[in-house]
């Protein structure tokens, strides 16, 4: 997609593997970015120990749910990614959802949340699944009943939130999950050879970095997160098919009411999607190389040669991150005012 945009970073004059080490990257440092050092600032809510410690809990706590069964960590699993590892998440009802699940890894670097962008931050995000009838299938009613029957949480809300006047509500428990999110930052050998270890990246990682560059894959994947910002067609040169591009999902169309943005995606974060296998918004392609291919065709309108796309797969395992230690929480245990779950579980 309209290579030019990609500027400085194309006058550089890579040549492949002989490419000087300090000019591939020079591009790379306009391009892309090394992930902070420190938990990112959110707007509108000051991240605390106790708001972080809040929001772990309630990402792990199923009773978010009507059924209690499904919790946030069930469609993103820290110990897989970030994600569920599967084709679209099954939620309430043991209903398939529409959607390959994003991973909540470095989430927080994205311009919006969702495929289609329909959630401007976390926050945002955190009270969509909780209400979704497919997914958690709950009300901000009930939730705020469950959260405050249970003493510890309501005692932990007043310390995540002391100048609240009434700490326990749906709006702070959005609140404390994206703080606890925001933490999950994973910094990757990418990042390391950013800022400057040489021997971060293997041989092949970088003349798959070279060629991501200059096929121009990072005019839509780029920035910190090496996408998560921009909304572009998927099929722009050629159709990848109705198994891939299911004809009644036209993505930010559902946000916008535009006919313009039939079809189009908020462009995929790379970082770690090594690990986060099925791929594309329908998650119908599970290898990572086929997924390039694709991306090459359907995006580029480039036929990769030889070993291309395997060197390209190199540089994008080399965003694998290494995940903050996250102890899973010890939950506060009901009490008899706590709602019971719903017996709507099995689906019809």
């Amino acid at each position: 997609m309209q290579r030019t945009v990609l500027g400085f970073a194309l006058t550089v004059a890579l040549t492949g593997a002989a490419a000087r080490a300090d000019d591939l990257r020079d591009a790379a440092m306009f391009l892309f970015a090394p992930l902070p050092s420190t938990t990112p600032a959110v707007a509108d809510n000051p991240i605390t120990r106790a708001k972080i410690d809040l929001g772990k809990a309630l990402f792990f706590d199923p009773r978010l749910s009507a059924s209690g069964v499904f919790s946030c960590s069930s469609c993103h699993n820290l110990a897989t990614g970030g994600d569920d590892n599967i084709e679209t998440s099954i939620g309430h009802g043991w209903q398939k959802g529409p959607r390959n699940t994003p991973t909540v890894l470095n989430s927080v670097l994205n311009e919006a949340q969702f495929w289609d962008g329909r959630a401007e931050d976390l926050k945002a995000q955190a009270k969509t699944p909780v209400q979704a009838g497919g997914q958690m299938a709950n009300t901000p009613e009930n939730v705020v009943t469950t959260l405050r029957s249970m003493p510890a949480y309501v005692e932990w809300f007043r310390g995540a939130f002391p100048d609240d006047a009434d700490p326990v509500s749906f709006d702070n428990m959005a609140r404390a999950l994206e703080a606890f999110e925001a933490t999950l930052i994973t910094p990757a050998p990418f990042d390391a050879w950013l800022n400057g270890d040489e021997g971060a990246l293997s041989a092949d990682a970088r003349a798959g970095l070279t060629l991501f560059i200059e096929k121009g894959c990072a005019s839509c994947h780029k920035g910190v997160n090496v996408g998560g910002h921009g909304y572009y067609p998927f099929g722009l040169v050629e159709n990848p098919g109705a198994d891939l591009l299911p004809a009644g999902d036209k993505g930010r169309f559902a946000v916008t009411s535009t006919a313009i943005d039939e079809y189009f995606f908020r462009a995929a974060p790379l970082r770690n999607i090594a690990v986060t296998a099925p791929y594309f918004h329908s998650g119908k392609v599970w290898d990572l190389k086929v997924a390039v291919e694709i991306m090459a065709e359907s995006q580029l309108g480039e036929e990769l040669k030889g070993r291309e796309a395997q060197q390209i797969v190199a540089f994008l395992e080399s965003l694998t991150g290494t995940l903050p230690p996250v102890a899973v929480p010890v939950l506060p245990a009901e009490t008899s005012a706590t709602p019971r779950p719903t017996a709507e579980v099995m689906g019809k």
